[in-house]
């Protein structure tokens, strides 16, 4: 029960009214240090409820009677526009009860709107470093009075080149007295770095290790022979499992605005999101996905991270992912909260050993799964002999008399041929078939030119 924490009793109203009764693993653990005031470093998977994990704790540090504000108390950086205003809406919900105000500030948006709103000085600015960093640079944004600072999706925003942006904006942040980071995965040196650089000894949580992510989603890959052989893979998938909502992957662009035309062709309710796509057209995807005016959502990995849509219960990467995390942060989107979801990986040769790499990465076997109806010629690398040999049609070496290396008969020259022998200086004796004494070289010539 989330009355089991030491929160105010007007937050505890909206977590009532909301619904929310049993706290997630994360937010158990989480909560209770953040409310101490201690500097935080959580690692949960994606859909965990980390939001509220540091939003309660937030809200409650910032709970007091109604006053003319005069500094930003507040700030939480996330690496995308769709994370920050789904971070928005979280924190509207559960401050209904509250005096508390929070502002956002991403690219996309009207600059002098947006400086004028910070003129009015929200309590909580939430934004993307990017365009806070700009806003600062004009002069329209002060920070030194930030008490909290929070980091979520760290790891995405180092992916994205925004770490010396990051530690920039936490610099300004000086007299902060909590940081608190949020990712979904352990990241890289990069990570640790910051986490050194903007942290005072953080509690670490890990709440979930990689291999433990989405355990109530079945991840699957299909073989493929090219990408046309995986679009009538595609269009069987949509068109026989069952779902009610759906986002299919891409690796570039170009694929997805194909997918996309394809996909309305055949009369599919579909919508495309990418980073050619303005904030208007981005906003208006995102809303008609949660409000089910359209069933599927065609994307790069812009829409890996922040998206939170009930009955999304299928993803599919028609290009897989370029990392462990990428594909995580992309699965995460399915078999949120606890639910289940069917994740699937479309895969020809060239995908298999980046596949591979992933698997082991996250420490899982993915399910193998064929589909008769649209079933390829490519299945996987060929299967190793226990000589070494690949299985195939592969041509064999010959040991320059025109025998076939480990035969054990041995070539009888009869009459005169014109087959032609390279003596190569230098190249050791050939040992007769039972390893004992060298077999003599054979001298020859070196062949005329006609």
């Amino acid at each position: 029960m989330f009355s089991q924490f030491a929160l105010h009793e007007r937050l505890l109203k909206a977590v009532a009214e909301l619904n929310f009764v049993e706290p997630t693993p994360v937010q158990t653990a989480a909560i209770p240090l953040a409310l101490e005031g201690h500097d935080l470093r959580v690692t949960a998977q994606t859909g965990s409820g980390k939001t509220a994990a540091f939003v309660l704790p937030m809200l409650n540090r910032l709970m007091g009677p109604a006053k003319v504000r005069v500094d930003i108390r507040a700030v939480i950086l996330l690496p995308t526009r769709e994370l920050a205003q789904q971070t928005l809406k979280e924190v509207e919900r559960f401050s209904q009860f509250t005096f508390i105000k929070a502002g956002l500030i991403t690219g996309g948006e009207d600059f002098k709107v947006q400086a004028a709103m910070l003129r009015k000085v929200p309590d909580i600015l939430i934004g993307t470093p990017g365009r806070l960093l700009e806003q600062l640079n004009a002069g329209n944004l002060d920070l030194k009075q930030v008490e909290l600072l929070v980091l979520d999706e760290a790891d995405r925003m180092l992916d994205m080149g925004f770490a010396e942006d990051v530690e920039r904006l936490a610099g300004e942040c000086a007299n902060r007295q909590q940081t608190m980071l949020f990712s979904a995965t352990t990241g890289g040196s990069g990570l640790r770095e910051m986490i050194g650089k903007v942290l005072k000894d953080p509690q670490h949580l890990q709440v979930n290790s990689v291999s433990e992510l989405a355990p109530g989603t079945r991840q699957q890959i299909i073989t493929a022979d090219h990408n046309v052989h995986k679009e009538q893979v595609l269009n069987w998938l949509l068109a026989n499992e069952t779902y009610q909502k759906a986002i299919i992957f891409t690796n570039t662009r170009a694929m997805a605005d194909r997918i996309y035309g394809r996909l309305v062709a055949l009369e599919y309710k579909a919508f495309v999101l990418h980073g050619d796509k303005d904030q208007k057209d981005r906003k208006l995807a995102i809303d008609r996905l949660k409000q089910g005016g359209v069933k599927i959502l065609v994307a790069t990995d812009v829409a890996a991270r922040g998206l939170d849509v009930d009955g999304l219960d299928m993803v599919i990467n028609f290009d897989m992912p370029r990392t462990g995390d990428d594909y995580v942060h992309r699965i995460g989107r399915t078999g949120r909260a606890g639910g289940e979801g069917l994740a699937i990986s479309l895969i020809t040769h060239g995908d298999w050993n980046l596949m591979s790499s992933i698997e082991r990465y996250l420490k899982q076997k993915f399910e193998r799964r064929t589909i008769k109806e649209v079933k390829g010629t490519y299945t996987g690398p060929k299967k190793v002999k226990a000589s070494g040999k690949a299985v195939g049609v592969k041509k064999k070496k010959t040991d320059g008399k025109g025998d076939k290396k480990g035969d054990k008969k041995k070539a009888v020259t009869k009459g005169p041929t014109k087959r032609k022998s390279v003596n190569r200086p230098g190249a050791e004796s050939l040992v007769s078939q039972d390893g004992m004494a060298p077999l003599k070289k054979r001298v020859t010539r070196p062949p005329v030119a006609e």
